[in-house]
């Protein structure tokens, strides 16, 4: 046997990947290049905003490059404290709780609000860090059709556990499409379940100003709705957050995991995200303008009408699907490609993630390139 043995199974694990097409490989950005960038999720065009980079370096003046400790212990600071009192008026929530990601907002909300006597009911397109937190909340766990309300309906009704937590996105990262929540909130008041909604693709596109999909509908400030939010994508930073009833904070401070033992987000990324909900307030037409443009890009490829900034061109094979990414790559406009286990076996696709700021001249060469690629992707 030689050293390297016991990590031979690696190679068999690396050449299984390959042949189904869904190896993986990091493309470095390099500053200023020529691209226009479909695939990330920077929805208002807000990353390099004078106002949001201000923000950051002033954080970062003040405060320095880190936190410098768990939040319980040095990580807090008043620039903090004012994100989540900021986030919470404007998504009409009574409190936030700023974590280091949102993967670590989710794990701690879940986990922390449930436990062995709660049973688990989550949406089957929910996101990883919603499938990971369940893993690991010691909780029954029952995995329910996509936006099926029936079977939340009877998952709850069914349940011997004292307590139930039922999760969803509010839009859905892969498809692009949004939650039920009024009926979903319906059912779970009936059964006395909490509903946690994970607006990461809601805020700062769906709703009033880009206030949520919870709050479009209604329900913002609901005391049986807890909402978690990443800072990563439409304000332009790092983190994440989760908003609701006081008694939900005060008992994360306590119990969340992923906030007692994780280092604070570090203030300049705080602050960059306080510079872009700034911008969003006074400019809440830039949520309009990503659906504007999402349609624009449906048009364009054939997708569905979007509901969202997401707009998802199946193409069935992984192998298709990164062969259409590369070669968008190269003519100059960069696209997301969603594989297993992101999306279902069948469905790999482009995944188009529309942007306030994308100018004419950007949906010109969208529209030739999506055009040429995907002639030959179908063909």
């Amino acid at each position: 046997m030689t050293h390297s043995a016991a990590l031979d199974w690696l190679d068999t694990a690396a050449a299984t990947r390959r042949s189904a097409g869904l190896h993986r490989e990091l493309h470095a950005r390099t500053p200023g290049a020529a691209v226009v960038d479909l695939a990330s999720n920077d929805y208002l065009g807000l990353v390099h905003h004078p106002e949001v980079l201000a923000s950051a370096t002033t954080a970062l003046r003040r405060w320095g490059g880190g936190s410098t400790g768990s939040r319980l212990v040095t990580g807090t600071t008043t620039e903090h404290e004012l994100l989540e009192r900021e986030l919470a008026e404007f998504v009409g929530a009574e409190s936030g709780l700023v974590f280091s990601s949102g993967y670590a907002a989710n794990l701690g909300a879940v986990t922390a609000l449930a436990g062995r006597d709660c049973l688990i009911v989550s949406d089957a397109g929910c996101h990883a860090s919603l499938v990971d937190a369940c893993r690991l909340s010691r909780s029954r766990i029952q995995v329910v059709p996509h936006a099926d309300v029936a079977a939340v309906a009877a998952a709850l009704a069914t349940r011997t556990e004292s307590r139930a937590l039922v999760l969803t996105d509010s839009v859905f990262s892969a498809e692009g499409d949004l939650a039920p929540l009024l009926a979903l909130h319906r059912v779970c008041r009936d059964h006395g379940a909490l509903l946690l909604v994970d607006e990461a693709h809601g805020v700062g596109v769906r709703g009033a100003g880009g206030r949520g999909l919870v709050h479009e509908v209604g329900l913002a400030g609901e005391p049986d709705i807890v909402v978690t939010a990443t800072l990563s994508k439409s304000l332009a930073s790092q983190g994440g957050i989760v908003l609701g009833d006081a008694r939900i904070r005060e008992h994360l401070v306590d119990t969340a995991r992923t906030f007692i033992f994780d280092t604070g987000l570090a203030p300049a990324a705080v602050g960059a995200a306080r510079g872009a909900l700034a911008v969003l307030r006074r400019e809440p037409d830039r949520a309009a303008a990503v659906l504007e443009n999402a349609a624009h890009l449906a048009a364009v490829t054939g997708a569905a009408d979007p509901e969202s900034a997401v707009v998802s061109v199946i193409l069935g094979d992984p192998h298709v699907a990164v062969e259409g990414a590369r070669q968008c790559r190269e003519l100059g406009v960069h696209v997301g490609c969603f594989r297993p286990p992101s999306v279902p076996a069948g469905t790999s696709r482009l995944r188009l993630t529309a942007r306030a700021n994308l100018t004419a001249a950007d949906r010109g060469l969208v529209e030739r390139v999506l055009t040429e690629v995907l002639t030959g992707a179908r063909a």
